[in-house]
């Protein structure tokens, strides 16, 4: 017997059983995708989360439980993962070997941050603005359409485009000694 609709209806047996089943598919589901325990265990309580919210759009005739459930788990867990791959790398540049005793960052970095700013600022006012917010204040595309009114395939189109400009200048600043980009 299908739980999901049972804990749709807010059924407070169903969701204990709900956990007892699945809690161990979206457990090891979780543990592959997550750096740590801690990590998984947030996870999976973001997953329960998420399939409460979503257990009526359940569907037998679509897809076994199961198999919505590992969607839903699926789906949560690789947009942690995107959340964590846009986080701002916050280590001490002197611990990654960049600076040197003094705290003053090595002669490149301050050239490589020279050419980043002159990328920045050669590309267009929307362009550089979309940059800017998604990059320096980490807000999502759709944060970006809102606050700004351009509509969601602008936002993403500039903010490609404005990567791509970017990655282009800082070619040369990036690749080791020797290589051609």
């Amino acid at each position: 017997m299908n739980l999901l609709p049972r804990v749709a209806a807010g059924d407070r047996a169903a969701v204990r059983e709900c956990l007892s089943r699945y809690g161990g598919l979206v457990w090891s589901l979780a543990r592959r995708a997550t750096p740590g325990a801690a990590d998984a265990e947030d996870a999976v309580q973001e997953v329960f989360l998420d399939l409460w919210k979503n257990a009526a759009r359940f569907d037998p005739g679509i897809a076994s439980e199961p198999t919505f459930v590992a969607m839903i788990a699926r789906r949560r867990l690789i947009d942690r993962l995107r959340r964590r791959q846009r986080r701002v790398d916050t280590e001490p540049l002197s611990e990654r070997g960049h600076a040197v005793e003094s705290g003053v960052p090595a002669p490149e970095l301050g050239i490589e941050a020279a050419k980043a700013a002159r990328a920045i600022a050669a590309l267009g006012p929307d362009q550089r603005r979309v940059l800017m917010m998604t990059t320096a204040e980490g807000l999502t595309h759709e944060e970006v359409a809102r606050t700004t009114g351009m509509p969601l395939g602008t936002v993403k189109a500039h903010a490609r485009r404005g990567l791509i400009r970017v990655r282009e200048a800082l070619a040369d600043a990036i690749a080791p000694a020797g290589v051609v980009a």
